[in-house]
């Protein structure tokens, strides 16, 4: 994942050095941000949501400490940490109160700093490699749980098809409102709930009409139907032929296979 960096130091000698070190450590992905007052340090901050911020403290318009504090509003995880060439106690303290990463005095050796600075960038990693691995969690609960009751549902329809199944039924079993039911079954399925058991009910019907002398009314009974003139209706526009034209195609084809 890539890095937003943000320095903010009024001096440009000053600037160009911690920019220096910075970019020896920066992948070609990341991107890097100056400015030189607290004002654009916010503007700046609020506009690009940087990971990392290294912010000088006495700079112009407003001082270090409160841009971090405008800064903590919006950007409460931003891995901040001071640079200033005043050790006042009072600055000190309240950058702890602002979760400061570092509190840094001037002047600070090149290989202090990127000592620093290559630790702000491994602790910005862990939380990004953290929060990846929570919203794979968060995303993933979801389908999985969604999985289930699709393979639940399934189950219970092809144990039951045969019955009177309403969606509204088959929703209670597996817990979930019916409506969003309907909507993750077609989604999964292709096909929604109604269409899916009738290809049951006819698979099924096709298979006694293959291996049984019954009559069409007694099989729309064993499929569920509870309307013989429907289930000849519905026959019919599955599979193009009534279920007595059915029949005697499948006999055919039965007794061609055995001669």
């Amino acid at each position: 994942m890539s890095v937003v960096v943000l320095i903010v130091e009024d001096e440009l000698l000053e600037q160009e050095f911690l920019r220096s070190v910075v970019m020896d450590e920066l992948q070609q992905e990341d991107k890097l941000l100056t400015c030189e007052s607290g004002i654009e340090a916010v503007e700046l901050a609020k506009q690009y949501r940087p990971d990392l911020i290294i912010m000088d403290v006495r700079i112009p318009e407003l001082d270090g400490i409160s841009a971090i504090e405008e800064i903590r509003e919006f950007l409460p995880s931003a891995c901040i940490s001071v640079l200033t060439a005043y050790s006042d106690f009072s600055y000190a303290q309240k950058s702890v109160s602002l979760r400061v990463f570092e509190y840094l005095l001037k002047p600070i050796k090149p290989t202090d700093f990127k000592q620093v600075f290559c630790k702000m960038l491994d602790s910005v990693e862990r939380s990004q490699n953290l929060s990846e691995v929570n919203t794979e969690k968060k995303s993933l609960k979801p389908k999985i749980e969604r999985q289930y009751f699709i393979e639940e549902s399934l189950r219970y329809i092809q144990d039951h098809f045969k019955e009177r199944l309403t969606l509204e039924l088959v929703a209670s079993k597996v817990f979930v409102n019916p409506k969003y039911f309907s909507h993750v079954f077609k989604r999964e399925m292709g096909v929604s709930f109604t269409e899916y058991v009738i290809g049951l009910k006819i698979e099924h019907a096709c298979k006694l009409l293959e291996t049984t002398n019954y009559h069409a009314y007694r099989i729309s009974i064993e499929c569920g139907f509870s309307d013989p003139s429907y289930f000849n209706r519905v026959f019919c526009a599955q599979m193009n032929m009534t279920p007595q034209t059915y029949r005697k195609y499948a006999g055919s084809i039965k007794s061609g296979n055995q001669q």
